[in-house]
């Protein structure tokens, strides 16, 4: 049996280009082969392939799902529910946008792959390379942002890097399956911060101090007020002081990362509400409060006009000699 790593999806015109990256062992060492197909769905296309190659193509052990941007921004709910319908591939699966010519990506992830020794799937793993501004992103996730009246997703945006692998350029931001938006590394953390997702090796460059952010957690609460959204959000950030300039002190170093944090976050929720794409699932709070036949329009009658107060309660793990005022 072959076992790819990855697949890559393209739609071309009323047909989908299926991308396979199958690693072949040869002669004590792992080489890439990339093979392709074209054909009316996904699964006769992953057909087609094992059909003209001497082995058969199982896509257990698929761990990436690159989708070409342009059929992105036309919609791929038909391609993940063909996933979550057939379970050919695991709904555990992380998905990407790929901001290039599929083909193009795959022929140098096979050059890095052969010449430089890089792996794909070590660029969003956890113990590996992954790094708290990419966006971790599954099919089941994806499939439920398709049919969930009150959540989107973010999927990482990423691109062939000329050094490495991969280059991440940022997040798109899909509602009900189609790419509405794109944000950036920066606002990327903070949607892993609100999930919880942050982790050990962000670091943030401020005026007086670089800090580097070792966890987060966001207690949320939502209500109604004359049929209107509201959110208080308290975001909690631990964090340690990796350099200081000149002699700040701790309150001072506080409020920057306050202000940091507090204005990105809003101008990210501007531009989502703007888009009406709920990537943060904040309906998910308000589903006891609004009728179910509401809900469906929750992007549109709520979400979009919510009022949200967003406060920041930084602890400094290692105050060190810093100046308490």
């Amino acid at each position: 049996r072959l076992l790819p790593v990855s697949i890559g999806v393209k739609k071309v015109d009323d047909q989908y280009l299926v991308i396979l990256n199958i690693p072949v062992p040869i002669d004590g060492s792992m080489e890439t082969k990339i093979v392709s197909a074209k054909a009316e769905t996904v699964s006769k296309a992953v057909d087609t392939i094992s059909r003209n190659m001497e082995s058969d193509v199982d896509l257990l052990h698929v761990k990436l799902i690159f989708i070409e941007k342009e059929t992105a921004e036309d919609g791929i709910n038909d391609i993940i529910a063909g996933f979550m319908r057939s379970r050919d591939v695991s709904p555990k699966a992380l998905v990407a946008i790929c901001d290039e010519d599929l083909q193009e990506f795959f022929n140098n992830i096979k050059i890095n792959a052969e010449k430089k020794g890089l792996s794909t799937y070590n660029y969003f793993e956890k113990n590996a390379g992954w790094n708290p501004d990419i966006a971790l992103t599954r099919v089941w996730e994806v499939f439920r942002g398709i049919h969930s009246y009150t959540h989107d997703v973010a999927i990482p945006l990423i691109r062939s890097g000329k050094d490495t692998t991969m280059d991440q350029i940022g997040s798109a931001i899909l509602k009900r399956g189609k790419m509405v938006e794109q944000i950036s590394s920066n606002e990327t953390l903070l949607y892993n911060v609100f999930k919880g997702e942050s982790g050990n090796g962000k670091m943030e460059v401020m005026e007086h101090a670089t800090v580097m952010l070792l966890g987060s957690k966001t207690d949320n609460i939502g209500r109604l007020v004359n049929n209107d959204a509201h959110m208080e959000s308290l975001i909690k950030m631990r964090v340690v002081i990796l350099e200081t300039k000149g002699e700040p002190s701790l309150n001072l170093i506080k409020e920057e990362i306050n202000t940091l944090i507090s204005e990105r976050y809003n101008k990210l929720f501007t531009k989502l509400q703007e888009n009406e794409a709920d990537v943060f699932g904040m309906g998910q709070f308000f589903r006891n409060q609004i009728p179910r036949d509401e809900l469906k329009n929750w992007r549109s009658d709520y979400f979009k006009n919510m009022k949200i107060n967003i406060n920041v309660k930084i602890d400094i793990q290692n105050e060190g000699y810093l100046k308490t005022t």
